[in-house]
């Protein structure tokens, strides 16, 4: 089986890089990619670099050239819903883009001709995360989480986004690698741990935290490897 781990920075798969610690790299599309053997699986890892574009390119790159038959993303992100904390777990059911914007030709935020506005996880996988949960006695809460190409600080954008999208989290990465993998019909699952609460604080608190939510969800993505392999 070959299994692409993927994050956005390089805090978020150093966690990965640490706990497998003998890999090889292999340089390509101005990246690099990491390849591990554990247990049965061929890992593949790496970070595509912060937004939708890189994400989309990763991801993509990790299925074309890498040969993923799954994709696991491991991150940190934004709470939106105000029953979300810092170190929480949320896996995402679905993924939107709360930046996409042509209602002026009278379609709906998230949505543009040919597409869907939400893209659905896997639901085998979420199944698998649910599982590694209860095995690890942690709590993992699951729900939507919106995608755009902005770093969301802002109280009035926080409350927009949520009421118009029902998100629970906000990222910048996962809605672009949902829409690749769902196009190239790959089984996704997106884990984010909360680093802020995308409010005023959130640049201070993201800087803090990235690091310790990031292992948290790290962790979580290696436990799933276990199931996955059993």
């Amino acid at each position: 089986m070959k299994i692409a781990i993927m994050g956005a920075m390089v805090e978020e798969i150093t966690p990965l890089l640490e706990k497998f610690k003998e890999y090889k790299v292999v340089e390509f599309a101005e990246n690099k990619f990491y390849t591990v053997q554990y247990k049965n699986i061929d890992v593949t890892i790496a970070y595509s670099k912060i937004g939708k574009v890189n994400a989309a390119l990763t991801a993509s790159v990790l299925i074309n050239i890498f040969g993923a038959q799954k994709l696991l993303f491991s991150g940190v992100a934004g709470a939106v819903d105000e029953n979300l904390h810092i170190g929480d777990l949320i896996a995402a059911e679905g993924l939107v883009q709360h930046d996409l914007d042509i209602t002026a030709f009278g379609h709906p935020y998230g949505f543009v001709p040919e597409s869907k506005i939400l893209i659905k996880a896997d639901e085998e996988l979420l199944k698998i995360s649910k599982d590694t949960a209860k095995t690890l006695n942690l709590t993992l809460k699951s729900g939507i989480i919106a995608t755009g190409d902005q770093f969301i600080c802002d109280a009035d954008k926080k409350e927009w986004i949520k009421k118009t999208f029902g998100a629970n989290a906000i990222e910048m990465e996962g809605a672009s690698v949902a829409f690749v993998c769902d196009a190239l019909n790959v089984p996704f699952f997106i884990l984010r741990a909360i680093s802020d609460a995308a409010d005023a604080k959130a640049g201070f608190d993201f800087d803090e935290f990235l690091r310790s939510s990031s292992k948290i969800s790290a962790d979580f993505i290696v436990s799933m490897l276990d199931n996955l392999e059993g």
